[in-house]
């Protein structure tokens, strides 16, 4: 209980803060306060929580499925061949200089209305930490260690399954502590730049009737839902990399 003594303190005074801001601007369609988007979410919560947060957490869930896929097939490519390291992590750096914004109505136009709009953008930002955290790990894995096992007679499979899995995996999991957060923004993102449903379309709603508790309802959702996931991969990697406390 007291190591979350300090976080306790600083979301409270933040809250405070907030709240007294609020009061000063006295413009709820500018900065509402902390209580009425509570309320708002309240009485939102049909909507938010029937159509619209399943709506985003599917393209979430299917974003950060595909990215992991894509990212780990990148890294373990990259790893393996130095040609494809030359080829591949160049345009990987270049696919994070494009404005998603720019590309998110593109996809738009391309794939309608569809979840799958949504998903390319989240794919488009989640990727790139899974592949670069992944692949830096990889790396640092020591020459050393692999020439022994490779001396005592082991070949590429055994040293990639013996050696780099279990050296990688601290990388792993935080590259998905990172993507959780990113695809859950590139979601909002499609979906306030293009969508029928969803809890970033919903923000992008409430914004046009000039509902600021209600473009803020959702926005403490999909953070509440961030820091569930994070929560949750940060259990399975207590389980899985149980020797970081032997």
């Amino acid at each position: 209980m007291s190591t979350n003594l300090p976080a306790a303190i600083l979301v409270a005074a933040l809250l405070i803060f907030w709240q007294a801001a609020a009061m000063v601007i006295d413009a709820a369609y500018i900065l509402p306060s902390p209580t009425q988007v509570v309320v708002r979410l309240w009485e939102l919560r049909g909507p938010l929580f029937k159509a619209h947060l399943p709506a985003t957490m599917s393209v979430v869930g299917i974003g950060l499925l595909i990215s992991i896929i894509l990212g780990l097939g990148l890294a373990v490519l990259m790893d393996a061949s130095e040609t494809a390291e030359k080829a591949l992590y160049p345009l990987i750096i270049a696919s994070q200089t494009i404005p998603t914004t720019a590309l998110a109505p593109l996809f738009v136009l391309w794939f309608g209305y569809t979840i799958w709009s949504k998903v390319l953008v989240t794919v488009l930002i989640t990727f790139f930490p899974i592949t670069i955290t992944v692949f830096d790990g990889f790396k640092s894995v020591k020459t050393e260690m692999e020439e022994l096992l490779f001396t005592f007679g082991a070949d590429k499979r055994q040293i990639f399954m013996k050696l780099k899995v279990p050296a990688v995996l601290p990388c792993f999991f935080s590259a998905i502590k990172m993507a959780v957060p990113l695809s859950i923004i590139g979601a909002a993102i499609g979906e306030w730049l293009g969508a029928q449903s969803g809890l970033g379309y919903f923000s992008r709603r409430m914004m046009t009737q000039l509902d600021g508790a209600g473009v803020f309802a959702p926005i403490l959702l999909l953070s509440v839902a961030a820091m569930a996931a994070v929560w949750v991969v940060t259990l399975l990697e207590k389980r899985i990399i149980h020797w970081r406390n032997e």
